[in-house]
């Protein structure tokens, strides 16, 4: 006297839905059935879900199930194959946890490196100048990236840096040149040619024409065609290259 099909889904700890899927893809062969029509499952059937639904468990899916065969009592490589997986995903996790522990103790942006998310946050940096920052960090590498960040330490909104903010796109030319001396002469900007005595696209990892391009977008976006012209205007301390 076998079990019906509510029987051995209770005694197999799943459901009925479970139990007539694995027969519609192939898994879990029909049993016979009784006089009255009703299927009559035995300790073989029993067997079969309860491994289909360990190795579920476990991380397989029926399709790998399915390519098993007979090898499903003990699927050594594919338990191996899944073991590498899993220890490659804890890896990741473990890596996004440290990430997510580092956002949440500097309170810091989502959108820039855990490295240098803190440093540039609590730079007083305009939205322009903070969105440059993003871009900045997609295009150089973790070290420069971090340099620069660390030239911000202390950076504060000084007068002259607010007005070139706030400078509006017909200013004239009088007003750009000066703005571009009394800027080259800050410390904060002098600070950041320092920290980049080859220049800022030397180490690009994509290369340094595509630094520059992306970053010159960048530029035309965020910025008005008169602070632009200050920016050009700017000169390197002397002794640093460009």
């Amino acid at each position: 006297m076998g079990w019906s099909t509510r029987q051995l889904a209770e005694l197999a700890g799943t459901t009925l839905r479970t139990i007539r899927h694995y027969h519609d893809v192939g898994l879990l062969e029909e049993p016979e059935r009784r006089a009255n029509g009703y299927k009559s499952y035995g300790v073989q059937h029993l067997v079969r879900v309860l491994r289909i639904k360990r190795l579920t468990d476990l991380g397989l899916s029926l399709p790998q199930i399915a390519e098993l065969g007979d090898a499903d009592e003990h699927p050594e490589q594919a338990l191996r194959l899944l073991d590498a997986e899993l220890a490659g995903t804890i890896e990741r996790l473990q890596r996004v946890r440290a990430e997510l522990q580092l956002i949440l103790r500097q309170a810091s942006p989502t959108d820039l490196p855990p490295s240098v998310a803190g440093a540039i946050a609590d730079a007083d940096l305009s939205q322009a100048d903070r969105s440059f920052a993003v871009v900045l960090a997609q295009v150089l590498a973790p070290e420069a990236m971090v340099r620069y960040s660390r030239s911000l330490q202390g950076y504060a909104q000084d007068p002259v840096i607010v007005e070139f903010d706030n400078l509006p796109a017909d200013a004239d030319e009088e007003t750009r040149q000066r703005l571009a001396e009394q800027m080259g002469a800050l410390p904060v900007v002098r600070k950041v040619w320092e920290v980049f005595p080859e220049g800022v696209y030397a180490d690009a990892p994509r290369g340094k024409a595509y630094a520059i391009e992306a970053l010159g977008r960048a530029l035309v976006e965020l910025y008005n065609p008169a602070q632009i012209d200050v920016l050009v205007r700017i000169n390197r301390p002397s002794g640093v290259s460009g």
